[in-house]
């Protein structure tokens, strides 16, 4: 690849190297991002995967991170045609009998749905932090603070935080709606629902629905990437699609190169540049479970029995807090399950553009062991139908993904985890590996920038963000404060 000279080149234009790409263009970098796909994005993708006209998510579909994340609330992208769009009710919890747990924007409507007391519980845990979300999430999304700007909500935040969702759940709640509707956040961490630090998931994702909502992108996630894109060229940087790379001396002359890919890939596109001791550490990079993910173009809505999951942007399928945890903790063990937990999307409730007038979308995965090879579509429709009696009468059409695909469509989802790696206490503020600056590789001009860097996954632009203010601060001698005011 021959180019004149650049600052700063990055490797894949996900979130996070869209979000390091903009951080260095504002600076008035001269910034180049090559992307293996035709398209920008990573995670950030539409298609119409079922039928002309039914718009379908790929990867990331709500985005509840977003509206949390200091990074992207500072981004003009509503300039370059990106719209939010709030669903009437976040997020739905169905449970047999037609019962269901909801999550409201507002934490009262939230603790008014609640039932046993469990109302006034919810309150007491969350409306404390509301006020204090801005500045607590500035600290949650990036590496471990030592100063942090928010000090006394991190705290009380922390003091949940460090237990499992489980725990948590049995500890605050009584109902199986409040504990349910709790542990079904937690289970996003993909990790056994028992293990500390679940917890913090759970609190997390609740508290952004609170704070910020969980919006979905109008059009589709891919109108995220393009406004990205549009914004960062503004900036005058520089996008080349279909540009694949095995080895970063194929790279143009650059002052930093900046990797959003996985650890893995790392050790092998900067072979000839990192020692082989550090190579074998970031080759033993953990990764969690897969996803295996359905789309559906449907005649109708959902039939859901509850009305609160029929407006719900999101609806967690898997049941009681016991048979989460025993879904959770039987994939974590690589063991297949025929009721596992099945995270739902129903962008086109309050998107009209993602489907044909009358009809809709629906975006469904469920949490499967890495790389497994079973074939989920059934399952995941028999888990739907447990709480949506005639969903399959309204499907016209549907898309299958398996862990292989997922992975295949994105080299960074090995095994079909999407989240980036596992994010347990071991590997949390460690990943990739452990060092004092976890963005930075033994190579002075080599960088990490993906969601295998903390603050981990998500559409937040926090890593790629974190990453940028590193190279100015170490190749280019520019103070942080200074990039931060820019963020």
């Amino acid at each position: 690849m021959s180019s004149p000279h650049y600052d700063a080149v990055i490797v894949g234009s996900g979130p996070n190297g869209m979000a390091a790409g903009i951080t260095l263009a504002r600076e008035g970098l001269r910034v180049l991002i090559v992307e293996a796909r035709d398209t920008p994005g990573g995670g950030m993708r539409s298609a119409e995967l079922t039928r002309p006209g039914f718009v379908h998510d790929i990867c990331s579909a709500v985005h509840p991170m977003a509206g949390m994340s200091p990074f992207m609330r500072g981004l003009p992208l509503a300039k370059f045609g990106l719209e939010w769009v709030h669903p009437e009710i976040l997020l739905a919890h169905p449970l047999a009998g037609g019962r269901a747990a909801g999550l409201w924007r507002s934490v009262d409507e939230t603790a008014e749905s609640l039932p046993q007391g469990d109302g006034a519980r919810w309150r007491r845990l969350m409306e404390p932090l509301v006020p204090r979300a801005e500045g607590l999430f500035a600290d949650l999304l990036g590496p471990l603070p030592l100063w942090p700007g928010e000090p006394l909500a991190l705290a009380r935040f922390g003091l949940g935080a460090v237990r499992s969702a489980v725990g948590l759940a049995k500890g605050k709640f009584c109902s199986e709606e409040a504990r349910a509707l709790f542990v079904g956040n937690g289970a996003h961490s993909f990790l056994p629902l028992e293990r500390s630090f679940t917890a913090a998931v759970g609190l997390a994702l609740g508290l952004a629905g609170h704070a910020g909502g969980w919006p979905v992108a109008r059009g589709g996630s891919g109108a995220i990437a393009s406004a990205m894109a549009r914004y960062f060229e503004a900036l005058g940087g520089e996008l080349r699609c279909g540009v694949t790379v095995s080895d970063v001396r194929e790279l143009p002359e650059a002052a930093a190169v900046l990797c959003d890919t996985g650890p893995r890939a790392v050790a092998r596109l900067a072979q000839a540049w990192l020692p082989l001791g550090y190579r074998r550490r970031l080759e033993r990079y953990r990764y969690g479970p897969g996803v295996f993910k359905m789309d559906y173009a449907l005649s109708e809505p959902v039939p859901w029995l509850n009305p609160w999951c029929r407006r719900a942007g999101t609806v967690h399928v898997g049941g009681t807090m016991a048979e989460l945890a025993a879904a959770e903790r039987a994939t974590w063990e690589g063991q297949e399950t025929d009721r596992p937990f099945v995270l739902v999307g129903q962008q086109s409730e309050c998107d009209p553009l993602r489907a044909p007038a009358g009809q809709h979308t629906l975006w469904a995965y469920a949490h499967v062991p890495s790389g497994s090879r079973k074939n989920y579509a059934e399952v995941i429709a028999n888990q739907i139908e447990r709480f949506a009696p005639g969903f399959r009468d309204v499907v016209l059409a549907s898309h299958a993904m398996d862990p292989g695909a997922v992975e295949a469509y994105n080299a960074n989802n090995v095994g079909g985890d999407v989240i980036g790696g596992v994010m347990d206490w071991r590997q949390l503020f460690t990943r990739p590996v452990a060092r004092w600056n976890p963005y930075t590789t033994p190579h002075p001009k080599l960088f990490h920038c993906s969601s295998a860097t903390p603050p981990g996954a998500g559409v937040h632009g926090m890593c790629g963000y974190h990453a940028a203010r590193t190279v100015l601060r170490r190749v280019f001698g520019m103070r942080p404060e200074a990039a931060a005011k820019q963020g």
